[in-house]
């Protein structure tokens, strides 16, 4: 079984490269088979480091990993008999699914008044921010000089599309929201966010704005797949009108989308 120190390595070297990883840990075992603290790890590309010792136990762990990996639960604890003999499945075990995955990153276009808010509201709620805009006024490092707010990325853009290309990367992970001034700033960053393959992308503005811009990429031949993943108006419908109640709508929708979330009310079930 792999160390401590040789767990931490692995899940470091996983987390590296973008991928999702699930560290199982069998939390109770049978006495045939004591191995209380033994854990594994099982990533979304299908590597798999340590074992149980155990062929039967080893791949059925890795079936229910595949599963966990496909949901959005951030764990799980399985209840299973011991793959083996009749004596073994008689003696229950409980293993534990965690996900491990890098901190989700928050890529906004865009830093007037909801852009600015949502960088503030996204950082303390544990995102890592990256705030672009082509304004250097307006991604000055001293209107973001509080102590949570200094982990906030700004990026003068001196070009759109080349600045989101850059944040965005392959999208791992990454949520975009397009909240920028006008037209042809919007444009420019879905034009460069479309072939990131980012987890999540939304974009501001009324229907009649946020189509236009979405027909202009239509016809220039965007993938139309792709196209109706953007949630364009982007956001919940909370009522919201000032730039804050925006904000939080937008994280509102962002935080749904990555847990998976309905954002219905949870009081719904009791009314008739």
């Amino acid at each position: 079984m792999p160390t401590s120190t040789e767990l931490t390595n692995r899940i470091s070297e996983v987390l590296d490269r973008g991928k999702t990883v699930v560290l199982v840990t069998i939390v109770e075992s049978n006495p045939i088979r004591p191995i209380v603290g033994a854990k594994m790890t099982v990533s979304d590309d299908g590597e798999t480091f340590g074992g149980f010792g155990d062929e039967a136990l080893d791949e059925y762990v890795e079936r229910e990993a595949d599963a966990f990996l496909k949901s959005r639960e951030a764990t799980k604890v399985l209840y299973i008999s011991t793959p083996g003999s009749a004596e073994e499945a008689s003696h229950g075990m409980k293993i534990l699914f965690e996900r491990i995955e890098a901190e989700p990153r928050l890529v906004i276009a865009g830093a007037g008044h909801v852009g600015a808010s949502l960088a503030r509201f996204a950082a303390l709620t544990g995102f890592r921010v990256t705030l672009i805009d082509d304004r250097a006024q307006f991604v000055d490092e001293n209107l973001f000089s509080a102590r949570r707010e200094e982990s906030i990325e700004l990026v003068k853009a001196d070009d759109w599309q080349e600045a989101m290309r850059q944040a965005v990367r392959n999208g791992k992970g990454v949520s975009v929201a397009i909240v920028t001034r006008g037209h042809k700033q919007d444009e420019e960053c879905l034009r460069a966010t479309l072939t990131g393959n980012a987890d999540y992308v939304g974009m501001i503005g009324s229907k009649r704005r946020t189509n236009i811009v979405l027909e202009k990429l239509r016809e220039e031949g965007a993938d139309e797949t792709e196209l109706k993943k953007v949630r364009a108006p982007i956001g919940l419908d909370i009522g919201a009108v000032s730039p804050e109640e925006v904000a939080l709508a937008i994280l509102a929708e962002i935080i749904a989308e990555r847990h998976g979330g309905t954002g219905a009310p949870l009081s719904s079930w009791r009314r008739p």
